[in-house]
């Protein structure tokens, strides 16, 4: 074992990435972690039998690092079909992938929702996509997303009724304002694999990835007040001094130069309901158009067999209504735009930090990029593009970089 002492601060999923690749390189860091459990952003709870994930979270199989670091099998993924059923003005249409999902073309062709060049654009965008390299996206000219499906030639129509609510979702901002290179990026993954949730919910991503670790030793509920050269000092009094440090989590607190360079987030209000009545009974995000709508989009927990089904919906239209009238008003949009007039709220989650606000992304940290003093690293998915592939694959270059140090000083004393 490397006798060096490596501290990781954050046990969410660029904390743990990070901790597997030092122990794989003989080292045992140790990691510290605010909260009661691993996660960060990738969180469930369990109460009463439900499984509530912190937001509406899903897995896209198809990226590298998942693929990578994760067994795909063990978390009984649950995968949602390659589109989406939208609501507006009184209408439910279906519009998806039919080439990855069959029963999707007749509903795909005959959907109101945009002209027939639109769905063959749709096609087009994929198959471009498809061939394009990670650095050919990373590495184009940034636009807003709405830009760029505007200069694609999409037309008005589908543009609202389609990539705005459910690209909103994944974007947690309703004027398609995020980077073109993310919706390319995401666009990509979607094309190539499927979006799933775990069987046992979200937490069962960093649950798995904690699992891998055998020489790491986490310390819960030890929140971290500052990093002064190579001490952490902790909230709850005390410190310690490491050789090494990597913050996993946003650093401007925790360095006092750093206090002009905060992290912007984007937030989103989740609620769960039990609700009698399956509005479709296949495995997809159902997505309300209309502007006068809050609610942005849903999807069922449950499968479709139970006598009664949970309910995930996400608010992410900036709002100032009490807990009690955006009750009311989600109560309306599922009667007035779906047809749900039974319904229990089950659990509400307001989610402060939800996804970094970026004004330009790229596909990951390179490891000579992590090192933010001599022997402070940085690592998380805010410094990339904000998503689950960044949060690992920045974790591992924050490792790669601490194990690059250490191997050169050994070579440099000898």
């Amino acid at each position: 074992m490397q006798d060096q002492k490596i501290a990781i601060i954050g046990a969410g999923l660029s904390g743990l990435v990070a901790a597997i690749n030092l122990e794989k390189a003989g080292f045992q860091p140790e990691i510290f972690e605010a909260t009661d459990r691993v996660g960060g952003r990738v969180k469930t709870d369990y109460r009463e039998g439900y499984t509530f994930d912190h937001g509406f979270q899903v897995l896209l199989t198809h990226y590298p690092a998942t693929q990578k670091y994760l067994n795909y099998d063990l978390l009984e993924l649950e995968k949602f079909y390659p589109g989406a059923v939208i609501y507006n003005q009184g209408q439910q249409d279906k519009i998806g992938d039919p080439l990855r999902q069959l029963s999707l073309l007749f509903p795909t062709l005959t959907s109101k929702i945009g002209s027939f060049a639109d769905k063959l654009k749709i096609l087009k965008l994929n198959t471009e996509l498809k061939k394009k390299s990670f650095d050919d996206i990373f590495l184009a000219e940034e636009k807003t997303t709405l830009q760029y499906l505007q200069d694609y030639g999409f037309s008005s129509d589908i543009i609202h009724n389609f990539f705005k609510p459910f690209f909103t979702g994944i974007f947690l901002e309703h004027e398609l304002t995020t980077s073109s290179r993310k919706f390319e990026f995401v666009y990509k993954m979607f094309g190539e694999g499927s979006a799933a949730i775990p069987k046992k919910g979200i937490q069962a991503i960093p649950n798995q990835l904690m699992a891998q670790l055998k020489q790491t030793k986490i310390h819960f509920n030890t929140p971290v007040e500052s990093i002064q050269n190579q001490n952490v000092i902790f909230k709850n009094g005390g410190e310690a001094e490491f050789d090494f440090v990597i913050i996993a989590t946003e650093a401007s607190h925790l360095i006092s130069n750093l206090n002009n360079q905060n992290t912007l987030w984007k937030s989103v209000d989740n609620y769960y309901l039990s609700v009698k009545q399956r509005a479709f009974k296949e495995p997809m995000i159902g997505l309300i158009a209309d502007e006068d709508a809050l609610v942005n989009n849903f999807y069922y927990v449950s499968k479709p067999k139970a006598e009664e089904h949970l309910l995930s919906v996400s608010i992410i239209k900036p709002h100032e209504l009490s807990q009690e009238e955006l009750e009311a008003r989600i109560t309306e949009d599922l009667k007035t735009y779906v047809g749900i007039d039974t319904l229990e709220f089950k659990r509400f989650y307001h989610i402060k930090k939800a996804l970094p606000i970026m004004q330009t992304v790229s596909y990951m940290l390179p490891k000579s990029e992590t090192q933010l003093k001599d022997q402070i690293f940085l690592a998380g998915d805010h410094l990339a593009n904000g998503s689950i592939n960044a949060a690992m694959l920045n974790g591992e270059s924050a490792a790669q970089a601490v194990i690059s140090k250490i191997k050169n000083g050994i070579i440099n004393l000898g």
